[in-house]
C-alpha cells in the first residue's frame, strides 16, 4: 500500500532547505504532497499561488512531489489527502522545541497521523525563509540560498516595492 507524506509550511519564498527535506522524503515515501499554507498569521511576501509556483517549479524533476495549497486545520488536510505522516525539517535545537509541541499537538488531535522530522543538511542549517528574504531584499548574494527562479521573484518584488537592496539583486 503506497504512503503519502505530507510536507506543510508557509514557504514564503522556497529556498534550497525545503528542497533538500522535499527531496529527502520523496525517497522515503511513495509520494509526497507539499502543503502550502494559504493562511498563516504572519506576513507574506508572495501570495499563495505565487508560492505554490515557486515550490512547484523547483520540485519539478520529482515525480512523486505534488505541490498544492490548503487551508484549516493541518491535521484535517493530511486526512483529506490521505496522508499517513507528516514531514518537518529541522535545523537546530530551537525548531526542535517548536516542532517537538506542533507534534504533540497534531498527534492530540490526529492520532492516526505519525510525524516525521529529517535533519536539514549542514549547508543549510543557517537558512531560513526570513533570512532569505531579509538578505535579498537588501540587496545580498542569495546565490546559494535558493533557486534561479526564486531569486528572480524576489528582485521583482524588491522592485516593485522599491526596496533599498533592489538594483544589487542580481539578475538572472
Amino acid at each position: 500500500m503506497p504512503i503519502t507524506a505530507l510536507y506543510p509550511g508557509t514557504f514564503d519564498p522556497v529556498h534550497y532547505g525545503h528542497i533538500d527535506i522535499t527531496r529527502r522524503a520523496s525517497l522515503l515515501w511513495d509520494n509526497v504532497i507539499v502543503a502550502v499554507y494559504d493562511q498563516p498569521s504572519k506576513h507574506l511576501l508572495f501570495t499563495t499561488e505565487e508560492r505554490v509556483a515557486l515550490f512547484a517549479e523547483a520540485v519539478k524533476d520529482l515525480s512523486n512531489v505534488q505541490v498544492v495549497s490548503y487551508q484549516g486545520l493541518t491535521v484535517e488536510f493530511a486526512r483529506e489527502v490521505g496522508a499517513k505522516v507528516m514531514v518537518r525539517g529541522l535545523r537546530a535545537i530551537t525548531d526542535f522545541e517548536y516542532e517537538f509541541q506542533i507534534a504533540l499537538t497534531n498527534k492530540r488531535l490526529a492520532p492516526d497521523i505519525e510525524f516525521a522530522a529529517l535533519m536539514t543538511s549542514q549547508e543549510h542549517t543557517f537558512l531560513s525563509a526570513s533570512i532569505l528574504k531579509e538578505v535579498a531584499l537588501l540587496g545580498g548574494d542569495i546565490s546559494t540560498m535558493c533557486p534561479p527562479h526564486v531569486a528572480e521573484a524576489l528582485r521583482r518584488v524588491a522592485e516593485e516595492r522599491q526596496y533599498p537592496g533592489s538594483a544589487k539583486i542580481e539578475r538572472i
